[in-house]
Protein backbone atom coordinates (compact mmCIF):
# COMPACT_ATOMS: atom_id res chain seq x y z
CA UNK A 1 0.00 0.00 0.00
CA UNK A 2 2.31 2.30 1.45
CA UNK A 3 5.10 1.63 -2.15
CA UNK A 4 1.86 2.54 -4.34
CA UNK A 5 0.29 5.62 -2.62
CA UNK A 6 3.80 6.97 -0.90
CA UNK A 7 5.78 6.54 -4.50
CA UNK A 8 5.65 9.86 -5.45
CA UNK A 9 6.76 11.87 -1.72
CA UNK A 10 9.63 9.97 -1.87
CA UNK A 11 10.37 9.60 -5.85
CA UNK A 12 12.11 12.71 -6.07
CA UNK A 13 15.16 11.42 -3.48
CA UNK A 14 15.25 8.41 -5.44
CA UNK A 15 15.43 9.99 -8.77
CA UNK A 16 18.30 12.35 -7.46
CA UNK A 17 20.11 8.82 -6.45
CA UNK A 18 19.19 7.54 -9.46
CA UNK A 19 20.64 10.51 -11.28
CA UNK A 20 24.37 10.04 -8.94
CA UNK A 21 24.37 6.93 -10.11
CA UNK A 22 23.99 7.49 -13.84
CA UNK A 23 26.58 10.59 -13.64
CA UNK A 24 29.30 7.76 -12.65
CA UNK A 25 28.74 5.27 -15.39
CA UNK A 26 26.81 2.42 -12.41
CA UNK A 27 24.19 0.29 -14.16
CA UNK A 28 20.73 -0.95 -12.89
CA UNK A 29 21.80 -4.21 -12.55
CA UNK A 30 24.98 -2.47 -10.34
CA UNK A 31 22.78 -1.34 -8.02
CA UNK A 32 20.90 -4.31 -7.52
CA UNK A 33 23.79 -6.20 -6.68
CA UNK A 34 24.89 -3.51 -4.37
CA UNK A 35 21.33 -3.71 -2.45
CA UNK A 36 21.58 -7.71 -2.57
CA UNK A 37 25.02 -7.21 -0.63
CA UNK A 38 23.79 -4.66 2.04
CA UNK A 39 20.65 -6.96 2.18
CA UNK A 40 22.51 -9.66 3.08
CA UNK A 41 24.37 -7.86 5.48
CA UNK A 42 21.18 -7.53 7.58
CA UNK A 43 20.93 -11.03 8.21
CA UNK A 44 24.32 -10.88 9.55
CA UNK A 45 24.07 -7.91 11.75
CA UNK A 46 21.11 -9.81 13.69
CA UNK A 47 22.96 -13.00 14.36
CA UNK A 48 25.77 -10.73 15.78
CA UNK A 49 23.54 -8.82 17.96
CA UNK A 50 23.63 -5.53 15.99
CA UNK A 51 19.93 -4.20 15.68
CA UNK A 52 20.48 -0.60 14.81
CA UNK A 53 22.85 -1.11 12.26
CA UNK A 54 20.43 -4.43 10.57
CA UNK A 55 17.48 -1.88 9.95
CA UNK A 56 19.52 0.73 8.85
CA UNK A 57 20.98 -1.41 6.65
CA UNK A 58 18.20 -2.99 5.40
CA UNK A 59 16.54 0.13 4.46
CA UNK A 60 19.33 1.62 2.44
CA UNK A 61 19.49 -1.58 0.87
CA UNK A 62 15.47 -0.67 -0.03
CA UNK A 63 16.52 2.57 -1.34
CA UNK A 64 18.78 1.24 -3.61
CA UNK A 65 15.86 -1.61 -4.94
CA UNK A 66 14.12 1.49 -5.73
CA UNK A 67 16.82 3.53 -7.06
CA UNK A 68 17.79 0.23 -9.92
CA UNK A 69 14.37 0.54 -11.07
CA UNK A 70 14.64 4.02 -11.52
CA UNK A 71 17.58 3.92 -13.39
CA UNK A 72 16.21 0.69 -15.40
CA UNK A 73 13.07 2.82 -16.50
CA UNK A 74 15.59 5.74 -17.61
CA UNK A 75 18.14 3.80 -19.48
CA UNK A 76 15.61 1.40 -20.93
CA UNK A 77 14.12 -1.40 -19.05
CA UNK A 78 16.68 -4.83 -18.81
CA UNK A 79 14.62 -7.80 -18.24
CA UNK A 80 17.04 -10.11 -16.34
CA UNK A 81 17.27 -7.50 -14.50
CA UNK A 82 13.84 -7.31 -12.76
CA UNK A 83 14.35 -11.00 -12.86
CA UNK A 84 17.50 -10.03 -10.36
CA UNK A 85 15.79 -7.59 -8.48
CA UNK A 86 12.58 -10.15 -7.51
CA UNK A 87 14.69 -12.94 -6.71
CA UNK A 88 17.38 -10.61 -4.75
CA UNK A 89 14.45 -9.45 -2.43
CA UNK A 90 13.70 -13.02 -1.91
CA UNK A 91 16.85 -14.06 -0.66
CA UNK A 92 17.04 -10.60 1.94
CA UNK A 93 13.84 -11.54 3.18
CA UNK A 94 15.07 -15.15 3.58
CA UNK A 95 17.82 -14.00 5.30
CA UNK A 96 16.49 -12.36 7.67
CA UNK A 97 13.53 -14.80 8.33
CA UNK A 98 16.58 -17.30 9.01
CA UNK A 99 18.48 -15.29 10.70
CA UNK A 100 15.87 -14.42 13.51
CA UNK A 101 14.89 -18.13 13.81
CA UNK A 102 18.20 -18.94 14.85
CA UNK A 103 17.99 -16.47 16.97
CA UNK A 104 14.63 -16.90 18.40
CA UNK A 105 14.10 -20.74 18.32
CA UNK A 106 10.69 -20.57 20.07
CA UNK A 107 8.88 -18.93 16.83
CA UNK A 108 10.48 -21.30 14.40
CA UNK A 109 6.19 -22.34 13.71
CA UNK A 110 5.38 -18.84 13.05
CA UNK A 111 8.50 -18.16 10.83
CA UNK A 112 7.27 -21.09 8.88
CA UNK A 113 3.55 -19.35 8.27
CA UNK A 114 5.26 -16.56 7.33
CA UNK A 115 7.30 -17.97 4.92
CA UNK A 116 4.62 -20.09 3.34
CA UNK A 117 2.55 -16.63 3.86
CA UNK A 118 4.66 -14.66 1.79
CA UNK A 119 5.23 -17.77 -0.74
CA UNK A 120 1.24 -17.75 -1.71
CA UNK A 121 1.19 -14.36 -1.85
CA UNK A 122 4.12 -13.56 -4.41
CA UNK A 123 3.05 -16.93 -6.40
CA UNK A 124 -0.18 -14.63 -7.14
CA UNK A 125 1.86 -11.73 -7.51
CA UNK A 126 4.19 -12.49 -10.35
CA UNK A 127 1.23 -14.84 -11.41
CA UNK A 128 -1.18 -12.70 -12.52
CA UNK A 129 2.03 -10.11 -13.51
CA UNK A 130 3.15 -12.21 -15.90
CA UNK A 131 -0.34 -13.31 -17.43
CA UNK A 132 -2.14 -9.42 -17.27
CA UNK A 133 -2.29 -7.61 -20.33
CA UNK A 134 -2.36 -4.52 -18.67
CA UNK A 135 0.47 -2.05 -18.81
CA UNK A 136 2.53 -1.06 -15.61
CA UNK A 137 5.78 1.01 -15.51
CA UNK A 138 7.44 -1.80 -13.97
CA UNK A 139 8.92 -4.86 -16.21
CA UNK A 140 5.44 -6.49 -15.46
CA UNK A 141 1.89 -5.39 -14.05
CA UNK A 142 2.49 -4.62 -10.24
CA UNK A 143 -0.43 -5.62 -8.09
CA UNK A 144 -1.06 -3.68 -5.81
CA UNK A 145 -1.87 -4.37 -2.37
CA UNK A 146 -1.81 -4.18 1.50
CA UNK A 147 1.29 -5.84 2.31
CA UNK A 148 4.10 -4.49 -0.40
CA UNK A 149 7.94 -3.92 0.35
CA UNK A 150 7.55 -0.86 2.13
CA UNK A 151 5.11 -2.79 4.70
CA UNK A 152 7.53 -6.16 4.82
CA UNK A 153 10.57 -3.21 5.88
CA UNK A 154 8.67 -2.07 8.92
CA UNK A 155 7.55 -6.06 10.29
CA UNK A 156 11.15 -6.87 9.62
CA UNK A 157 12.24 -3.72 11.32
CA UNK A 158 9.92 -4.27 13.97
CA UNK A 159 10.97 -8.06 14.37
CA UNK A 160 14.76 -7.05 14.65
CA UNK A 161 14.06 -4.28 16.94
CA UNK A 162 11.29 -5.57 19.46
CA UNK A 163 12.07 -9.32 19.57
CA UNK A 164 9.93 -9.47 23.12
CA UNK A 165 6.83 -9.10 20.54
CA UNK A 166 8.47 -10.89 17.94
CA UNK A 167 5.29 -13.68 18.01
CA UNK A 168 2.46 -10.45 17.81
CA UNK A 169 4.73 -8.94 15.32
CA UNK A 170 4.52 -11.97 13.20
CA UNK A 171 1.20 -12.79 13.67
CA UNK A 172 -0.11 -9.18 12.86
CA UNK A 173 2.35 -9.69 9.46
CA UNK A 174 1.16 -13.14 8.60
CA UNK A 175 -2.59 -11.73 8.51
CA UNK A 176 -2.03 -8.68 6.60
CA UNK A 177 0.07 -10.98 3.65
CA UNK A 178 -2.80 -13.57 3.68
CA UNK A 179 -5.50 -10.26 3.14
CA UNK A 180 -3.29 -8.77 0.51
CA UNK A 181 -3.18 -12.28 -1.33
CA UNK A 182 -7.52 -12.52 -0.57
CA UNK A 183 -7.03 -8.57 -2.11
CA UNK A 184 -5.08 -10.05 -4.72
CA UNK A 185 -7.08 -13.28 -5.95
CA UNK A 186 -9.89 -11.36 -6.32
CA UNK A 187 -8.41 -8.65 -8.80
CA UNK A 188 -7.13 -11.32 -10.90
CA UNK A 189 -10.27 -12.76 -10.71
CA UNK A 190 -11.71 -9.52 -12.86
CA UNK A 191 -8.52 -9.25 -15.14
CA UNK A 192 -7.77 -12.88 -16.20
CA UNK A 193 -10.26 -13.63 -17.88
Amino acid sequence: MLDTHGRKYVQPIIKCFAAGFIKVGVSANQVTIMALILGLSVPLSIYLGYSLAGVALLWVSGLLDAVDGTIARSKGSNLFGALMDITFDRIVEIGIMLALAIKYPESNFLFFLLASSIIISMTIFLTVGTLSTKISEKSFYYQAGLAERTEGFIFFSGMILFPQYLNIIITIFILIIIFTAGQRMAEARKILK
